[in-house]
């Protein structure tokens, strides 16, 4: 089985670096790795470069105006040639070395299996080893999208015949398109899903749907404005609540 794996990324000379080797040092070898620039005005692509030739032909890179983040990881999507895709941030990194050949057995072992998922760890960008909130997926149940809860997206691994099926991110959105393609995939469309009790990666705090509460309240718009196109009953209390329960991914961090 191959993996295709994305990262998208902008000005990312600052963390690109670990993220690239956290691919490139993984244990199984049958993976694709895709890098998206959005024509990074910083060091990101000299990075890309240099790397390239470890990954003996498995890398590709293209660096061009996008309409975004989620254009540009439908770019990448598309550009794939593995049987599965994951998106792997340019802040982030796998945590171990095994996490992809955990990813492909359980595939394989679960046959009908369509999307696997695990867990993430945000944590500080300047203390690596400091955990902010621990983000697990285990509880997570499709009837929950209309909550404004989803699956850690970070670990999100799917077919790629799935998004030429059932479609692939939606650009109007500035922030919650994976939300959106999330209830498309899992709620909608129903496939079969399987929740890895794995840390993936650890998610350095900052990214765009965490780094403001103007950002929360695009985010909550969005998924509210998800939910009303794809036919989902919700509205803003339910939406909010979340918080309530969201409190304990930062209690229970460890």
């Amino acid at each position: 089985m191959k993996i295709s794996i994305i990262t998208v990324c902008y000005n990312s000379e600052k963390y690109i670096r670990s993220t690239i080797e956290s691919v490139l040092n993984q244990t199984y070898e049958n993976i694709e790795y895709i890098v998206i620039d959005g024509c990074s005005k910083d060091g990101t692509v000299a990075i890309t470069k240099e790397y390239e030739p470890k990954f003996n032909g498995r890398m590709k890179w293209i660096s061009e105006s996008d309409k975004g983040i989620y254009d540009a990881m439908n770019k990448g999507i598309k550009m794939a040639t593995g049987d599965v895709v994951g998106i792997l941030n340019s802040d982030d990194f796998y945590i171990e070395n095994t996490v992809i050949k955990q990813v492909v057995d359980t595939f394989v072992q679960n046959k009908e299996t369509q999307i696997v998922f695990g867990d993430v760890l945000f944590v500080n960008p300047d203390n690596l080893d400091k955990t902010v909130r621990y983000y697990r997926s285990k509880n997570f149940t499709p009837k929950r999208f209309r909550f404004g809860f989803m699956p850690a997206h970070p670990t999100f691994f799917t077919y790629k015949t799935n998004f030429d099926k059932i479609g692939y991110y939606k650009i109007k959105y500035t922030i919650a398109a994976d939300f959106e393609l999330l209830l498309r995939f899992m709620l909608l469309s129903k496939l079969k899903y399987k929740y890895i009790p794995l840390v993936f990666m650890k998610m350095r705090t900052g990214g765009i749907s965490t780094k403001s509460y103007k950002s929360k309240i695009i985010l909550n718009k969005e998924i509210a404005r998800a939910c009303k196109e794809n036919g989902i009953k919700t509205n803003t209390f339910y939406i909010y609540s979340k918080y309530f329960i969201k409190i304990f991914e930062f209690i229970f961090r460890k």
